[in-house]
């Protein structure tokens, strides 16, 4: 059933993605987060405390979605094998965001397409932590097109490699942190010390995958008719062009791809920040590179699913 539960969970999160009323796992680890990291404040107020509160917080969160989603898949494979089928199903589909990650997307092209600016930023400042409110279209466009290639790893890619490594429970576990990074993984005062453990650790999670995306992305363009070949060369040159260990290898394969650049100074909580360029500016990024960028990450991600099922199938079949 596993395999079969893949599939059927990655047609379920293409077609119809996560409904916004729908019970949803990372919401309910949002708000765990919540309570631990208010407890951890309570009892810890040195920058030592709040680090080492931070780490606790990290083994916490992570350990009891783990064991939540063991037991439950454990559980219900118990009471039937298709129950269990069902639940994994369930599991799998939440931890995929790629429709969330495309609508998202289409949300800021929309309004952009039809001139509406104000809207367009709106819609931005929902899935980026940059200031949005002063962005020009071109601002624009890059800043949807690095989101849509960096999620492509956290949203996508890495959740699947964890769920080869160690099936559902592993690839919940796996969007807890995730969404602990996302929660307290910030270089600003108030998360340094309670969230560095959690920044961390969401570093060394994303490493492979990170890495197997440039790959991933580089095969996604030749498939879709961009230039493979430089988004390989590009993706390898520019790898660590960005301050985190990890972006720059999904966002300089699409770059290349694009003949676009990336990257450069943004305002994040009223700061400038310097940021690298990633690519060449070959042409002017336009807002043609977002449908784009949705397809190689498609493209991508349904690589990285075929890759994975082998894996697992070639590894349970030689156990």
């Amino acid at each position: 059933m596993t395999l079969l539960a893949w599939c059927v969970a990655w047609l379920l999160d293409v077609m119809i993605g996560d409904p916004q009323h729908w019970p949803h796992p990372v919401r309910w680890i949002g708000n765990l987060i919540t309570v631990v990291q208010r407890t951890v404040r309570r009892h810890c107020h040195s920058e030592r405390a709040l680090r080492i509160g931070g780490g606790v917080m990290w083994l916490v969160v992570v350990g009891v979605t783990w064991a939540v989603a063991w037991g439950a898949l454990t559980a219900a494979r118990l009471i039937h094998p298709w129950l269990g089928g069902l639940v994994e199903v369930w599991m799998i589909f939440t931890v995929l965001a790629g429709r969330c990650l495309a609508n998202a997307a289409r949300d800021v092209e929309r309004p952009l397409r039809a001139g509406d600016l104000a809207a367009s930023r709106e819609k931005l400042s929902w899935i980026v932590g940059r200031d949005t409110s002063q962005l020009a279209p071109q601002q624009i466009n890059r800043a949807v097109v690095e989101t849509v290639a960096e999620n492509t790893v956290d949203g996508i890619i890495a959740p699947l490699f964890f769920l080869m490594l160690g099936g559902a429970p592993l690839a919940m576990a796996y969007k807890a942190v995730n969404t602990l990074d996302s929660m307290v993984g910030y270089k600003h005062e108030k998360y340094r010390a309670i969230g560095m453990v959690s920044a961390r650790l969401d570093d060394l999670a994303n490493f492979l995958p990170a890495r197997l995306s440039w790959l991933l992305l580089s095969a996604a363009a030749f498939l879709c008719r961009n230039d493979g070949a430089r988004a390989l060369r590009i993706g390898w040159r520019d790898r660590y062009n960005h301050s985190s260990p990890n972006c720059a290898w999904a966002e300089a394969p699409v770059a290349g791809a694009l003949g676009i650049r990336l990257g450069g100074p943004n305002d994040y909580f009223g700061e400038r920040v310097e940021k690298p360029w990633i690519g060449d500016a070959q042409r002017e990024i336009t807002v043609n590179d977002i449908p784009q960028t949705i397809r190689l990450m498609w493209v991508a991600s349904t690589l990285a699913l075929a890759l994975f099922m082998l894996t697992r199938w070639l590894v349970v079949g030689m156990a």
